[in-house]
């Protein structure tokens, strides 16, 4: 679990690529203070898996599924990514609440300025949307970000100076791929309520509908 607060932003140092397997070396310092094998940290958003490391790097296997579904795959040694330790227990929770589970990949449409903020157009796809409410959360290469207006086919968020200086965003350009997380809480209530894909409907649980979960204080 994370929150989508960068800790550092790390520098790609190497990639290898088989036909089965990727491997990641990422050089790193903060996040590296107190890492131990096997640990998980979120890597441009995408959950991963300590499996060595030194003073200055660690390395991290990737599966063949997250190297298709995620923008790992367009990574290359020099590039920087956002970089997160776990969230501990007793930690604040000043993003939101993150898996490192990516959903799918976003192409950014536009970036502007916008007084002293820069916002950005990211185009996804409707299976993605779905999730995506104005003013809702929504975590794009790892980073926990305000949605501030969604349509059919890309939504927008704002950001502001200091999140542009702590990330890679600043680097970011128009035609670049991000990893979008939507907010969980979204996908599971749509389950508890039956939902599968837009025209497939699957029948709710007895006493389980939108009334319950409002009464109930999860709608």
């Amino acid at each position: 679990m994370f929150t989508g607060l960068i800790e550092e932003v790390g520098t790609v140092d190497s990639i290898a690529v088989t036909e089965r397997s990727s491997k990641l070396t990422i050089r790193a310092a903060a996040v590296l203070e107190d890492v131990r094998l096997g640990d998980s940290i979120a890597v441009n958003g995408v959950c991963l898996t300590v499996t060595s490391f030194s003073a200055s790097r660690f390395q991290a296997d990737v599966m063949p599924e997250t190297w298709r579904v995620t923008a790992l795959s367009s990574l290359k040694p020099g590039m920087r990514v956002n970089l997160e330790r776990a969230l501990q227990l007793g930690d604040r929770l000043g993003g939101h609440l993150v898996l490192g589970h990516v959903d799918g990949t976003g192409k950014i449409l536009s970036k502007k300025t916008d007084s002293n903020a820069v916002r950005l157009a990211i185009q996804a796809k409707p299976h993605l949307l779905r999730y995506v409410v104005p003013r809702g959360s929504i975590t794009v290469d790892g980073i926990s970000l305000t949605v501030v207006a969604v349509d059919e086919e890309s939504l927008s968020v704002s950001i502001i100076p200091h999140t542009l200086k702590q990330t890679n965003l600043l680097e970011k350009q128009v035609g670049d791929p991000v990893n979008l997380e939507t907010d969980v809480i979204a996908k599971y209530v749509e389950r508890l309520l039956g939902g599968r894909t837009p025209g497939e409907q699957q029948k709710a649980p007895a006493g389980l509908n939108l009334a319950f979960l409002q009464e109930h204080g999860f709608a």
